[in-house]
């Protein structure tokens, strides 16, 4: 769900750092050794699979279409992933031509037992749901998705009751792995922590970043409490980290951290706490992939640098 603004893609450019230059994009398919050392991965709860912290939001910058030339950038992001070490793909009905795009490259790279496909369901009538699945399984060229989760859960209790009945019988039918809720704007948390400590669901996804740290008020713990999975939407704040940031040098107590670039820097933020299991930052440009993978290696900052990186974001007005 995340996606960045032209200024902030533009920023971006600007900070990344020697390691993700334009010859590890035009390496393609072959990586350099470092992008293929052990990239950190976290637990699911529910069935103790590990999975890497680093996975791949696709609206708006998987909304290609036929156009080949996009296409073919795309492709060299989820390669640039796979080969890196992720594994999860975040995609909707919703999002255009971004679930049919990411299952036909998917399909193209033969990758798809490296992925973790995740997707998801509006739908709140059963007939209307089950069209959806269907749909998005076409779209993506499978029989089987690995996360299938309840699109921007609503307020009506019954509504949310039933639906989330149906996602457990499609995860009986083995239609998918494992089941999720999800949001992206902060008033929906109190809705996403009733339905964890209810209906107990594999996954939740929210919104998350160094610029809206809301979850960490309750949301968080609670999904620890419940056994929950956090992905996390929005890691860059749809761009406005990237801009707080444009002109400005990476400090120098980010090598602390590990942190090489902005990128790192924002979403080791996000990692260094432990009840996130994956965050799916979007991207369309491979380099960019690699700088996002390269969050989850090195080290992540403490409880002290994370309260100096918060007082370093608050002092740029």
């Amino acid at each position: 769900m995340s996606h960045f603004s032209s200024e902030a893609l533009s920023s971006r450019r600007n900070f990344l750092a020697l390691a993700v230059g334009g010859a590890v994009a035009s390496a393609m398919p072959e990586l350099s050794a470092w992008a293929a050392e052990s990239l950190l991965t976290r637990v699911i709860p529910s069935s103790g699979e590990q999975l890497p912290v680093i996975g791949l939001g696709t609206s708006i910058v998987f909304d290609v279409g036929d156009d080949a030339a996009q296409r073919s950038e795309r492709r060299a992001v989820l390669q640039a992933m796979l080969a890196g070490g992720g594994r999860l793909i975040d995609t909707a009905p919703s999002y255009g031509t971004a679930e049919g795009v990411v299952g036909d490259l998917v399909a193209d790279l033969g990758a798809r037992s490296r992925s973790f496909l995740a997707t998801k369901v509006r739908a709140t009538d059963r007939a209307p749901a089950q069209a959806e699945m269907l749909q998005s399984l076409r779209r993506l060229r499978t029989d089987r998705v690995d996360l299938m989760q309840l699109h921007n859960v609503g307020n009506r209790d019954s509504e949310a009751a039933a639906q989330i009945a149906q996602l457990r019988e499609w995860k009986g039918q083995g239609i998918c792995r494992y089941i999720g809720i999800t949001h992206y704007l902060d008033y929906a948390h109190d809705r996403l922590i009733e339905l964890m400590q209810r209906e107990k669901p594999d996954f939740v996804q929210v919104n998350y970043s160094l610029a809206d740290r809301s979850v960490e008020q309750r949301l968080l713990s609670a999904a620890s409490d419940s056994g929950t999975a956090v992905l996390i939407n929005l890691p860059f704040g749809r761009g406005k980290l990237f801009n707080a940031v444009h002109g400005k040098a990476l400090p120098a107590w980010a090598a602390e951290f590990d942190a090489a670039s902005w990128g790192q820097f924002f979403l080791k933020y996000i990692l260094a706490h432990d009840a996130v299991t994956c965050v799916i930052p979007g991207t369309d440009k491979p380099d960019y992939m690699l700088d996002n993978l390269n969050a989850g290696r090195g080290r992540l900052p403490d409880a002290a640098l994370r309260r100096k990186m918060i007082e370093f974001y608050e002092s740029l007005g």
